[in-house]
């Protein structure tokens, strides 16, 4: 049976569209491994052996487009324990091209002679393939000698290998693929280097031809110690090479969702990555506010899930077929994606983006608000909901978007067409934003589009409440019926933020998450450990999301909830020591011992995720602005998670960058 490989254990590094994928000890051959480029797995095969063995893994380490492997040579070693010869591994992406950098360490007393082979080869098989675990058998592609190494081809790349120095031979492998050979003098405690390029040529167009974008966080650092360098550092580095441009205006970039399986623009997670990067990356949001509105709908189209203004889901290089989904090129299969684009572009105005840059976005707002009323007019009910009318596209159409994530609290899955409680928190928030900012920058009345929220938020309250007294909280939705999807979960803290909730209702939100059956050692279960189908490593029913914890802490910070707030920022901060500073996508809702258990299929590094480590810094210090001319705001008291005197570096407000420090 054809299964989604697990990535827990693998080493990867990214760069644009380029992501590499390999075992701790840097072979490439294990299913879910490989160069992937635009989408295509253009290296299926990288295996290195000295004296006919594997160098055993002793340590490995990935950040960005990097990663460093420690190996040793234990067939080289003799009876001793002691590694005498090292093994050095320095892989570097580039977009298009992979350079490895093999170093070997001798720390004999004499000269010893190594002979060393590395296999090579690609299958160019699609990504979708390798998701669904269904190119596990695909042949090699013919490999043609090329000078010093070998290229193979694919219908969109052809992907060229050299080496230094010189192999000593270039032969084919049983199966396709080569293999290429050197014979070594590895001084007494000396070193020597070979130094693998790969390099691969485009060959075709595609729908989304995307590159590596700008996102420049150099200067972004919190001095808090090294708990806060953990927690930031590696995060930091992968949204820098997570960052892509915008092929048709190359001086717009924004994240991309994901590595492996979602490395291209996705409406969602690039909002939400440009929201929480605000602070340090204004030019960054404003690219990605561009980039969506370009490809903002015009005109309904149920193949598609297009209908006018509404901001898409995805955009990919080809279609891409997953077991029951058969999605197109561009996808707008997404409830929330238009209303959280609203609320990103009323951010930017917030944090003083001037606005002659944001004039453009208008006539977008605009359309995005006529899409949120008119599906809240078209709803039986008067809430935003969702139905998959293709057959062929995402059943539940909210960040929880697996089939079996809307859950009663009898553990039944509840039936389509939802209303999801965080869409219309977001719907709220955004004609709310959106009255504000078309009265500035359009001399417009926003009055209508506040009543339109305070209808909205008034519906929510008489329908989304369950239970009563202290034991009342927020069901996740509304069903095809109406009823309340009442298992607990924690969509109820996405709309701490959106100023749906009275200062009460916040604090029944806030206790309800903070029950143990809710928060745990690194974050807030996606559903509470009391539903019958609670499952700690289910995708959306029990396990733990990064990103789904810092929109939580940001309503945390937002309501006044400083302590709360202090409690999950200080899970985080476990959760980076868990995971050696590079925050998954998800991981299971229940800890080993003290160890934190991955999801084995999480995404590393994923958007929002690794933009947890920015809403981390801004909620412990506080950080927020009142609007656009208003100087930043900080907390008054010191967070336990903060040494006194720290300092948070390369903040941008209205486009001047500082650095704000503890006050007093």
């Amino acid at each position: 049976m054809a299964q989604q490989p697990w990535l827990h254990e693998l080493e990867i590094a990214v760069d644009g569209p380029s992501t590499l994928l390999s075992d701790r000890a840097g072979v490439v051959r294990a299913p879910g491994t490989g160069w992937f480029l635009d989408d295509q797995r253009v290296l299926s095969l990288l295996e290195l052996r000295v004296a006919g063995e594997g160098p055993v893994p002793v340590a490995a380490s990935s950040a960005g487009a990097r990663t460093e492997l420690l190996g040793v040579a234990r067939a080289l070693a003799g009876p001793t324990p002691d590694p005498l010869v090292q093994v050095h591994r320095r892989r570097l992406l580039r977009d298009a091209e992979l350079v490895e950098e093999i170093e070997f360490v001798s720390r004999a007393e004499d000269e010893l002679h190594l002979d060393v082979e590395l296999d090579c080869g690609g299958d160019g098989a699609a990504l979708a393939r390798v998701k669904g675990g269904l190119a596990d058998d695909d042949r090699l592609l013919v490999a043609e000698p090329d000078g010093p190494g070998a290229s193979w081809a694919d219908e969109r790349h052809r992907t060229t290998l050299s080496a230094q120095p010189t192999p000593t031979a270039v032969e084919p492998v049983d199966g396709g693929g080569v293999r290429l050979r050197w014979g070594l003098s590895l001084p007494a405690q000396g070193r020597t280097t070979l130094r693998v390029l790969l390099a691969a040529e485009r060959l075709a167009r595609t729908t989304f031809d995307s590159r590596p974008g700008r996102c420049d966080l150099s200067a972004v650092r919190l001095d808090a110690g090294p708990r806060w360098e953990l927690a930031t550092g590696t995060n930091l580095a992968d949204l820098r090479h997570l960052a892509q441009i915008d092929p048709e205006h190359p001086e717009d970039s924004f994240i991309a969702a994901g590595s492996p399986w979602y490395l291209t623009l996705f409406g969602r997670d690039a909002v939400w990555a440009a929201r929480l990067l605000l602070p340090f990356a204004p030019d960054l949001a404003l690219g990605t506010a561009r980039t969506l509105a370009r490809r903002q709908a015009v005109e309904h189209d149920a193949s598609t899930g297009a209908e006018p203004g509404k901001i898409l889901h995805e955009v990919r290089r080809e279609s891409f077929q997953d077991h029951e989904l058969d999605l197109p090129p561009v996808y707008f299969g997404s409830v929330d994606a238009t209303a959280l684009w609203v609320c990103l572009v009323h951010d930017l105005w917030r944090w003083g983006t001037p606005p002659e840059d944001l004039a453009p976005l208008v006539p977008h707002v605009r359309a995005a608000l006529g899409w949120m009323q008119h599906a809240v007019a078209a709803s039986p009910d008067g809430f935003l909901r969702y139905l998959d009318a293709a057959g062929t596209g995402l059943a539940n159409q909210g960040w929880k978007d697996s089939g079996d994530s809307m859950r009663r609290a009898d553990g039944s899955i509840a039936p389509a067409p939802i209303a999801l409680l965080e869409a219309q928190g977001y719907a709220v928030e955004a004609a709310r934003g959106a009255a504000d900012l078309l009265e500035a920058l359009d001399a417009g009345d926003g009055q209508p589009l506040r009543d339109w929220a305070d209808a909205l938020s008034g519906r929510v309250r008489e329908r989304f409440w369950v239970g009563s007294g202290d034991e009342a909280y927020l069901a996740m939705a509304l069903d095809r019926d109406g009823a309340p999807v009442d298992g607990v979960g924690s969509n109820m803290g996405h709309v701490l933020e959106t100023g749906m909730l009275t200062p009460q209702e916040a604090d029944r939100v806030v206790r309800r998450l903070l029950r143990p059956d809710l928060l745990t050692s690194f974050g807030i279960a996606t559903l509470s450990s009391d539903n019958p189908a609670y499952n700690p490593l289910g995708y959306h029913t029990g396990s733990v999301w990064t990103h789904d914890t810092a929109i939580a802490l940001r309503g945390l910070v937002a309501t006044g909830h400083r302590e709360a707030a202090d409690q999950v920022v200080e899970g985080l901060l476990r959760l980076a020591e868990a995971t050696g500073g590079r925050f998954p996508e998800l991981l299971s809702g229940e800890a080993v011992g003290r160890a934190a258990a991955p999801y084995p299929a999480a995404c590393r590094p994923q958007a929002w995720s690794a933009a947890t480590a920015a809403a981390m810094m801004t909620a412990a210090v506080g950080l927020g602005v009142d609007g656009p001319a208003s100087a930043p705001r900080l907390r008054t008291d010191p967070s336990p998670a903060l040494p006194t005197g720290w300092a948070l570096h390369g903040v941008v407000l209205a486009g001047e960058r500082r650095t704000v420090t503890a006050p007093g």
